[in-house]
């Protein structure tokens, strides 16, 4: 009888060599949602007075009161969940919220549409190729200014991440950066954090950024527009430490290669020689980026509450003033999309099949969105939302307008390490944490940019994050060399973010 170990199977292999992989936004929520329901059953419930002034809970007046909800109304809240994510509305009664109650429009529709409309725009605008000759024109250039190419090309980065929120879509910039980079003397990881720090800390200092900012705003009842002085500040401050931090380490590397933290790839002398290929911009691009900078532009000065920024928030709009919201916005890029597609010169064929690729790519932001909308109905119709706030009240209560937004924006790291999807994180934590402020006494906008500045923090080095693990893996930077390079800069950036937030709640 043989004694031999038969050979282990292809399967048996393969399964021994998995490794554990962070669940999907998609997958966190569901859990959350079901642990959510779960706890419903276990939490207190009760309700705040609402103030008739500010629509928001008056501190102090919460008491205990029961749901009357049956074991099969709790069940159905859970199956029903998802639907009134998107467009659940909240009876003006009783505050319950159904798909089939009167009163206003409680779910995420709005939001989701939105996302939908700036992604097809984005979309659109990236298919003509304005975008990335732009950015090689640029480096074309100041070519044989290293340091400039790196600022020029940062700040670009910086305003797509402060404005559309650009994450996914710098995955198509490593091809064209990391040439020039190494045809400059540097090395892979300059490259690397060029495109992640540069957008990364655009995102972090989002001013319009309507996938954090907006959805954030939206889920804490202010207009986008709120706080965006406050916001535009961090961005001034914290874009430069981003450039100077990528610049030292820029010029440490040309002066003496051996200090690099990467590894020489295979090919890289070549890819140096070879540098940027040329490239050359039409007319019709030079025309789509002068039509998507000025749609940006346009949807700044329609969201921007300029009367109460300048005459204090119970100021009356100016004549001239829009107020736009999601709806008008959501017309606003999807008009702007078909403008770009026929600018471009794509035709009807390329027009329509990219406004379809578009809403395809950006459909499960907006899903993420709906799901975490539902997750907050449970806790609305259970009554238990209350309670977490008069629990979080009683904590927050004694402490001063400083600790508070430092804590905040502290709090909000570890959700976002849960919850890595920017918007999904806003629709879940939002409608919780924002109340706060007012027993604070602090805007709720402050919280909002809490939350932010928190989630572009963790999501510089987030390995649950495709834009990180993407990035890298097309730069050929290892995770591990990554994170010595840029722990020194989250060090700083977590200390800034927590100062500066401290302040702004101190002088509100």
């Amino acid at each position: 009888m043989s004694t031999e170990t038969p050979p282990a199977s292809p399967a048996a292999a393969d399964s021994t060599k998995r490794r554990f992989s962070f669940p999907s936004a998609f997958t966190v929520l569901f859990a959350v949602t079901v642990a959510v329901w779960l706890v419903a059953f276990l939490v207190p419930t009760g309700t705040y007075r609402m103030s008739e002034e500010t629509g928001g809970p008056v501190p102090g007046s919460y008491q205990g009161v029961e749901s009357g909800l049956s074991f099969g109304d709790r069940v159905m809240e859970l199956f029903l969940a998802p639907i009134n994510g998107l467009y659940g509305v909240q009876s003006a009664e009783t505050g319950f919220i159904g798909p089939y109650e009167s009163g206003e429009l409680f779910g995420a529709a709005g939001v989701f549409l939105f996302v939908i409309a700036i992604g097809i725009f984005i979309t659109m605008s990236m298919r003509t190729g304005a975008i990335d000759n732009a950015i090689a024109r640029v480096a074309q250039r100041y070519g044989s200014k290293g340091a400039v190419v790196i600022v020029l090309l940062m700040v670009l980065l910086s305003i797509g991440g402060t404005t559309e929120g650009m994450a996914e879509e710098t995955l198509g910039f490593y091809a064209l950066v990391v040439p020039l980079v190494l045809s400059l003397g540097y090395d892979r990881m300059v490259a690397a954090g060029t495109i992640l720090i540069g957008a990364g800390i655009g995102v972090l200092a989002s001013t319009v950024n309507p996938f954090a900012t907006g959805v954030a705003s939206d889920a804490a009842g202010i207009s986008i527009g709120d706080g965006i002085g406050f916001r535009l500040l961090m961005y001034v401050v914290l874009v430069p430490v981003g450039v100077l931090y990528v610049l030292r380490y820029a010029r440490r590397v040309k002066r003496d290669p051996s200090t690099s933290l990467t590894t020489t790839q295979p090919g890289d002398d070549e890819l140096a020689a070879r540098g940027v290929e040329q490239v050359t911009m039409t007319g019709r691009q030079k025309a789509v980026i002068a039509v998507v900078a000025a749609t940006f532009a346009f949807m700044i000065f329609a969201i921007v509450p300029w009367a109460q920024v300048v005459n204090g928030p119970a100021a009356d709009s100016f004549a001239w003033q829009l107020d736009w919201y999601f709806p008008e916005l959501a017309a606003l890029f999807i008009v702007m999309s078909i403008v770009v597609g026929l600018i471009g010169g794509l035709g009807e064929k390329g027009l329509t099949d990219t406004l379809v690729r578009g809403a395809g790519d950006f459909i499960g932001v907006g899903l993420i969105i709906v799901l975490a909308r539902g997750v907050t109905v449970i806790m609305n119709n259970s009554l238990i939302t209350d309670t977490v706030l008069n629990s979080m009240e009683n904590a927050v209560s004694n402490t001063s307008a400083g600790l508070f937004g430092g804590l905040m924006f502290l709090l909000n790291v570890p959700l976002a390490f849960l919850v890595p999807s920017t918007s999904g994180h806003a629709a879940l934590a939002m409608p919780i944490l924002a109340p706060l402020a007012d027993f604070a006494n602090v805007p709720r906008s402050l919280v909002v940019t809490a939350f932010q500045s928190a989630s572009g923090v963790v999501n510089l080095v987030t390995p649950t994050s495709a834009v990180v693990m993407g990035g890298l893996a097309l730069a050929k930077v290892r995770y591990d060399q990554y994170l010595r390079f840029v722990a020194p800069l989250l060090v700083f950036l977590l200390a800034a973010c927590t100062l500066l937030i401290a302040g702004a709640a101190v002088l509100s």
